[in-house]
């Protein structure tokens, strides 16, 4: 047997083993389930992420040197720090086994995965969304002040369309280290994409294909994100050029 026919058995082989274990009583039907919950709970944490993270770094802008917003901006500053602390494995335990079942005594556990993924991603979110409102030109503020806005008006009017080049990629980059955080939501009985392929492993005794599909699935999006937000990122950096 040549080098060649010993290869194509391999892939003979390989392939019979591949449809075995996911055409087999329509188990590949388990990584769309578990692909279509991993979408939700991405895109769910990702619109609560940026709702906190937007009003934490609008807080923390307007509050500077404010006697009045001193309490707002400490409780911000405890919020993230407790949140980067914090391991999010340990933030969707301690909100599916404590905070929502003494809530409501049940817990859905894609509502779980979608509020602590999302509160966990406002503690980040804030960050970079303060970034970029930082990196405006501070004479914007004070000339919006001089015309009789409030901070709050100056910051809705001025500041924050400026803002939005530099924090738009940067969200983009938050969505993929989000994407990839997912795969821990099973930890809470979500059939996400990385479940899926576990309870593929477990009914199949196969231990390769499932993991190598999974690992292939995310790194697919990954990199298919990753190219949407680099086209999205000349785009925005053309439109500026031409102003």
């Amino acid at each position: 047997m040549n080098i060649f026919t010993a290869i194509g058995q391999f892939f003979t082989n390989w392939g019979a083993k591949l449809a075995s274990t996911f055409l087999e009583d329509d188990r590949y039907m388990m990584l769309v389930e578990g692909l279509r919950n991993t979408a939700i709970i991405t895109l769910g944490a990702l619109c609560i992420g940026i709702v906190i993270g937007a009003l934490v770094a609008i807080i923390k802008y307007c509050g500077e040197g404010s006697r009045a917003m001193k309490p707002l901006c400490a409780l911000c500053d405890i919020y993230t720090t407790v949140i980067r602390g914090i391991p999010v494995v340990v933030v969707l335990l301690i909100f599916y086994f404590v905070i929502m079942k003494s809530a409501s005594g049940v817990s859905g556990g894609i509502t779980v995965g979608i509020v602590t993924f999302g509160i966990n991603s406002g503690a980040y979110m804030a960050e970079l969304i303060r970034g970029g409102i930082n990196s405006v030109d501070r004479g914007q503020m004070e000339a919006g002040r001089s015309l009789g806005m409030s901070k709050l008006q100056a910051m809705r009017k001025i500041i924050f369309p400026q803002a939005l080049r530099y924090i738009l990629p940067a969200i983009g980059n938050e969505l993929i280290a989000l994407l990839k955080e997912t795969a821990v939501a099973g930890y809470v009985a979500v059939v996400d994409l990385t479940r899926a392929g576990n309870l593929v492993r477990n009914n199949t005794y196969d231990a390769v294909n499932p993991l190598l599909i999974v690992a292939a699935t995310y790194l697919i999006l990954v990199v298919a994100l990753t190219k949407l937000l680099w086209v999205f990122e000349r785009r925005l950096s053309n439109r500026d050029h031409r102003k």
